[in-house]
């Protein structure tokens, strides 16, 4: 480079590790890749339904640790650190793969469900209860979803029930 930011290598790593991790989210929200391992594990993600940039990182880490045995273990050492907080930063910014349960307590459950049905053709549990606020009687849709899926369904129920309590976890 032709002017240095930092010249501590660990601040390097873990700045750079977030930098590629926030590139590589852009690349993949636009259904790219960057030519690297990102595009191993979302195919194994799209395979098996889970998130496999942790199965990549353990890749990762092998060959570093085999890098360490013939170069050098000090680089070796920053560049895992490197992979770690990539692969933290793609888990926080890129949740496609990532599957959260879906609550939502609604006098509208067969609209609800429908949305949920057919925006990610996925099932739900329906749970009737009684709403302790104004003891009346209530429903609560349970689901789990992915990243992706949770907003479009959210958003769609919002329009369809103003009033649906919605949690996510």
């Amino acid at each position: 480079p032709t002017f240095t930011v930092a010249a501590d290598p660990l601040l390097c790593s873990v700045f750079g590790g977030l930098l590629n991790g926030l590139a590589t989210t852009l690349c993949l929200r636009a259904d790219a890749s960057t030519g690297g391992t990102d595009f191993i594990s979302i195919y194994l993600a799209e395979k098996s339904g889970r998130d496999a940039f942790n199965i990549i990182l353990g890749g990762n880490v092998v060959m570093l640790c085999a890098a360490g045995l013939l170069f050098g273990w000090e680089r070796a050492l920053y560049s895992m650190i490197f992979q770690f907080c990539t692969t933290q930063a793609l888990h926080t910014l890129f949740q496609r793969y990532q599957h959260r349960t879906l609550w939502i307590v609604t006098d509208r459950p067969g609209e609800v469900y429908a949305i949920i049905r057919d925006t990610t053709h996925h099932g739900a549990t329906l749970f009737k209860g009684t709403g302790l606020y104004k003891n009346e009687p209530r429903s609560m849709i349970y689901t789990v979803l992915s990243g992706d899926d949770i907003r479009r369904v959210v958003h769609e129920v919002r329009a369809v029930d103003p009033h649906a309590f919605i949690n996510t976890q």
